[in-house]
């Protein structure tokens, strides 16, 4: 009878216990719990302990964190016919606990589902380049409609990503193909260019040596001619002072002085190898004048070597007409302005391989 009552004592306790630990319900910071008793909903339960009726209450705790959904790939036929394959992921956060039990049977499913269709419709309505290059704007607008619809559901569509955008293999390669033609249109523009810009520098130096060529051989033409007109001005300079000096010279010399001159010369004169002898007088005229120097002429003229006012009636002042004679002094100075002409002439002369 003892151990009967032993036993009893012992259920009544395990029974008062699973009572009590029915009725209190610890709730996680990250959570929050719905509470129904009978089939009826109660209340939210917060975070920490919460006390309940026991044993004819129900509570589902629901998650408050951010979860990560994968929606599948799946094959999508854009505007322009092209097959692609599309995945992406959701992140989502449950803000109406009550809501997202009561308001869909799997929120979590629900949602996936929605995300698949919705990528679907908005994927038709585009062109491969366009998704290709507009995958921010497919973010935001399956975003936004995701979390107008998931609103009601309690649920709050924190971002969206298009993880992958896979066309098919034709495809792929056709792009393939149109990327490695404009490379190449590109290369070749930009080879174009190249050239065009080393013909043009190329012309533009061509142009520029062309010119200092020109301008050196102007140069040193202008320096030559004035080089040239100045010597042809000294020497016809010192021609005309030669003349006059053997003009001077010439007054003071009688018919004896001309006959032996013209005999030296006959003589220089037959002491060459020519065959020829051309005589620069007549011959009777330079017998005459011979004849005249040794004293058997018929008249000898009376002219004496000094009578310089006959001289100067003949040729006129033999100063005035030959000019100032050069001291040693000017002639040194003439000599360097020439020599300094010649170096600035030199300094500004362009070499052919400067140019």
């Amino acid at each position: 009878m003892d151990e009967v009552i032993i036993i009893l004592t012992v259920v009544v306790i395990i029974a008062v216990i699973i009572t009590i630990t029915s009725g209190i319900k610890i709730v996680q910071p990250y959570e929050q719990a719905i509470y129904m008793r009978l089939g009826k909903f109660v209340r939210v339960l917060n975070q920490g302990l919460n006390v309940v009726c026991p044993l004819i209450n129900q509570v589902v705790k629901m998650d408050l964190r951010t979860e990560v959904l994968d929606v599948p790939k799946q094959e999508v036929i854009t505007k322009d016919n092209s097959p692609v394959d599309v995945d992406a992921v959701i992140y989502i956060k449950v803000t109406d606990p009550k809501n997202a039990f009561f308001e869909v049977t799997d929120y979590r499913f629900a949602t996936v589902n929605l995300a698949q269709t919705t990528l679907r419709s908005i994927i038709g309505d585009m062109e491969l380049d366009e998704i290709l290059s507009s995958r921010e704007k497919i973010n935001v607008s399956l975003r936004d409609i995701l979390d107008e619809n998931t609103d009601k559901w309690g649920v709050k569509i924190e971002a969206v990503e298009i993880r992958e955008v896979n066309p098919a293999r034709k495809v792929k390669d056709s792009m393939e193909e149109q990327t490695s033609a404009e490379r190449k249109r590109r290369a070749a523009i930009l080879e174009a260019d190249g050239q065009k810009r080393a013909a043009i520098l190329e012309a533009e130096g061509k142009k520029r040596s062309r010119i200092l060529e020109a301008e050196g051989l102007r140069q040193s033409m202008i320096l030559e001619a004035e080089g040239k007109r100045l010597a042809t001005i000294l020497e016809g300079q010192g021609e005309a002072q030669k003349l006059r000096i053997m003009s001077v010279g010439a007054a003071t010399m009688d018919s004896k002085a001309m006959s032996v001159l013209s005999m030296q010369t006959l003589q220089k004169v037959g002491e060459g190898e020519s065959s020829k002898i051309f005589f620069p007088m007549e011959v009777t005229k330079l017998i005459e004048g011979v004849s005249e120097y040794l004293g058997t002429a018929k008249n000898i003229p009376d002219r004496e070597v000094s009578d310089m006012d006959s001289i100067r009636k003949a040729v006129g002042n033999p100063d005035d007409i030959l000019g100032p004679i050069p001291t040693a002094e000017e002639m040194s100075k003439v000599s360097e302005t020439v020599n300094k002409s010649v170096e600035e002439a030199e300094d500004t002369y362009i070499p052919d391989e400067k140019i």
